[in-house]
């Protein structure tokens, strides 16, 4: 279990804790499922377009053990996605209001560091 302090539960049956700011307390909790869930209480529908972006996020958290921020996820979604997939307006299509914040809290990562 991580620092933060449970704020409240995604689910009824109290089986996916939340911080205060809606990122998962214990990150091994993650799932697609998880992710379903936390998309469909903000009312955002994952399409594979939304879920190729969670995908890169993750892969990006893996080699640099850090969720990142909106200038290293449009250049990670560009390597891995292409030109088209890896522009900032693309990524708050899919994701609107702060995309760094909003994919790393679906994908079941900590807060980006540089996002407020």
């Amino acid at each position: 279990m991580s620092d933060s302090k449970i704020y409240r539960y995604l689910d009824s049956n109290k089986q996916w804790p939340l911080d205060p700011e809606g990122y998962l307390v214990n990150q091994s909790d993650w799932s697609g499922a998880v992710a379903e869930l936390m998309a469909e209480e903000e009312g955002l529908l994952l399409t594979p377009e939304h879920w190729e972006i969670i995908d890169v996020v993750r892969d990006f958290y893996q080699r640099y053990e850090m969720a990142p921020a909106m200038r290293p996820l449009v250049k990670a979604t560009k390597n891995a996605l292409g030109d088209e997939k890896g522009r900032s307006i693309y990524l708050m299509q899919l994701f609107p209001g702060s995309p760094a914040k909003r994919i790393a809290r679906l994908a079941g990562l900590p807060k980006p560091t540089n996002c407020l």
